[in-house]
């Protein structure tokens, strides 16, 4: 009787563990106040993280060129013209010019 009870503790205990920590994979926990502008200028992307499941708070998680990547205050001023960035910077990407003439030529 005494060996189910410890088993069913032990696998239970181990059932709790695995759940909790997939609620926190990939979670901003805290934002940066600030990148300096070298930083700014290495973000190839960014995706939104919204308040549900282990998500605690509502933040932009910027990825820089070789990976890294910083959570930002999506009210935040500099944060929003980041990303104003980036979109620009992807619509760009698409239309090459031609020679010395304009797009499309």
């Amino acid at each position: 009787m005494q060996f189910n009870t410890l088993f069913f503790l032990v696998v239970a205990s181990c059932l709790c563990l695995a759940l909790a920590n997939a609620n926190y994979e990939d979670c901003c926990l805290k934002y940066v106040k600030t990148l300096s502008p070298l930083i700014q200028k290495k973000a190839v992307k960014y995706r939104m993280q919204v308040t549900d499941g282990g998500c605690n708070i509502p933040a932009v998680v910027f990825t820089m060129k070789k990976g890294r990547v910083y959570c930002a205050n999506p009210s935040d001023d500099w944060v929003i013209k980041m990303m104003n960035a980036i979109d620009k910077n992807k619509n760009n990407d698409g239309k090459k010019t031609h020679g010395k003439g304009k797009v499309g030529d």
